[in-house]
Parts: C-alpha cells; structure tokens; sequence
C-alpha cells in the first residue's frame, strides 16, 4: 500500500486530509505555492490532529507517518508512489498543476484527485498516462468525515480505482464507489438539490433562514444520520412516498441557474464566513466558537454512528 504521499494544495480541505493520512502511518509531504498557505495550513494541520485525538484514532503499531511542508512542487511528488490534487476547482488551474506533475512522476504512480464535482474524464485528459487517474472526493472535515468517493473516469483503470478503495479500507475509513462519472458525483448532487430548493424557499419568503437551519438539523438531518435516503424510503413506505411525490415534485424547485439572493450576496462581496458575513454575520469570536462547537458535535455523532457512547 502507498507509503508516501504528495498533497499538492493545502486550501480549506488539505490540512486535514494530510492529518488523517499521517495518522494512518502514511508518510505526507505537503505542498503550496504560497508561504502563507503553508503557515496557515501548519495550524490547521495542528488543530486536526488534537480532534483526531479525540476521535480515538490511533496510529497503527508501525507509528504514525512523517508530515513535511514544502513550496518546491518537484521536492513534493520526489518519491511519492501516490499524489492527491487538492488545488481550486478551476479546471485550467487544475490542468497546468496535472502538466508540472507529469514531468515529475513516473508512469506508474497514482494521481488522485479531490475535486468536488469536475468529471475525472475531464481531468484526465491533461495526463500523459489517463489510466492512472482516480477521484478521491473527501467530505469536509475531511479528518472527521470518513466517507471518501471514488470515481473512476473514462480511461482509469479498474486496478486503480480497486487499489484507491482498497487503500481507503486499510486507513480505516469508508470508500463509496461512484459507477458513473458524472458531475458532482453523487455527495454534492445530493446536497446542490436540497440546497436549491432551501434558498428558493427563503427567497420566496416562505420561511427565515434560521428557522430552515432548525428544520433541516433536527428534522431531515436528524433522521438521516442514522437512516439512509433509501431506507427511509422503505421506513415510511413506497406507496406514501408515490403519492406525495406525485403532487409535489412538481412545484419542487428547478432552476438552472443560482438565485438572485446568492448571486446578490457575491455582488456585495459578503461570501460567508471568509468574508466576516453572508447569510449570516460573523465576528472572528463567533467564528471560531462555531468552528469548535462544530468540531465537537460532529466528533460526537460519529462515535454514536460507530456505536460508541
């Protein structure tokens, strides 16, 4: 199995991931172009490490792997027999960073990528050797969230996609296998439609923000933590589910394009929590107050799902 690996792109996702892959004995160079990512990225890094602890995962009885931080991209792949992409889902940045690294790897090493939608099939187009390439999409917090999806393009491998899920098995976590490349995958598909449908909603002024937040937590997210989509389906019954969908698919929202209330927001320059305020506001007190609170819960869940206390 891999023993060293390359996380090219240390943005919001990176620190986490090369948290989780040392903690499963794997050693990570980490790469970023940019110093400050770098800085903030070892901070970051530092904070997963202490949720992992507090998660119960342990090293295997080989120890945990080696973690380097590096600004020199050829330094980064050097001997890696596996290279995760986590760069911006922008498919000419992703592509040109696929070009510096196929100069760099040899044939036979596995390029991994993080995106959050982008076909593979699109990505693997800018690799010399295609076969080589899989989706390895980590939910985020990706040092908390165990389920990975892997995705297989048109030209990978089945050995590669096999060998991914296999890999993603012996760090203890949960690999779900895409069968078709399509955008979004199936997460972010799942997620963009309830998404759409809560902001059309709000923008319609059929409910407040805060009050769809309270829904959705402890009425639809409440239940499926525990019950599936599709078992759900058989818990309330097939034949509840035909007549309720009967009438109401057809006032579901679908448009195909994004909302004026987030497109008016971008205008704005009020993006979110990166930006001080968005749907909502925020002070740095409060953000990090979130951030922890967050953590906290999400740790907690999964010791539930796990059967834990």
């Amino acid at each position: 199995m891999f023993k060293h690996i390359a996380v090219i792109g240390l943005g919001t996702m990176g620190p986490g991931m090369v948290a989780r892959l040392a903690r499963g004995g794997v050693n990570v160079t980490a790469y970023d172009v940019a110093a400050s990512a770098i800085e903030r990225a070892r901070a970051a890094f530092a904070v997963a490490e202490t949720v992992l602890d507090s998660l119960g995962i342990a090293a295997p009885a080989s120890g945990a792997g080696t973690v380097r931080f590096t600004e020199d991209l050829a330094d980064a792949v050097s001997g890696a027999d596996l290279v995760i992409e986590n760069v911006p889902e922008k498919i000419e940045i992703k592509a040109e960073v696929y070009r510096k690294i196929d100069a760099l790897i040899g044939a036979d090493i596995i390029v991994a990528s993080d995106t959050s939608g982008i076909p593979i099939t699109h990505l693997q187009a800018h690799l010399s050797h295609p076969a080589r390439m899989v989706g390895m999409h980590w939910s985020n917090p990706p040092h908390i969230i165990p389920m990975i999806e892997v995705i297989g393009g048109e030209k990978t491998a089945p050995g590669t996609v096999k060998t991914m899920g296999d890999f993603i098995r012996a760090l203890g976590l949960l690999p779900v296998f895409i069968k078709k490349d399509v955008p979004g995958f199936v997460e972010n598909r799942v997620l963009y439609a309830l998404l759409r449908e809560v902001v059309d909603l709000v923008e319609r002024g059929v409910i407040e923000p805060e009050d769809i937040d309270t829904c959705v937590s402890w009425g639809i997210g409440y239940k499926l933590a525990v019950v599936g989509p599709m078992a759900l389906l058989d818990m309330a019954g097939l034949d509840i589910y035909n007549s309720v969908a009967s009438h109401l698919n057809a006032d579901l929202c679908d448009r195909k394009d994004v909302a004026p209330l987030v497109a008016s927001k971008i205008a704005e320059g009020t993006l979110g929590i990166k930006s001080g305020s968005g749907v909502y506001s925020y002070t740095p007190e409060r953000i990090a107050g979130l951030q922890k609170d967050r953590a906290q819960k999400l740790v907690a869940i999964r010791r539930i799902l796990e059967g834990g206390a």
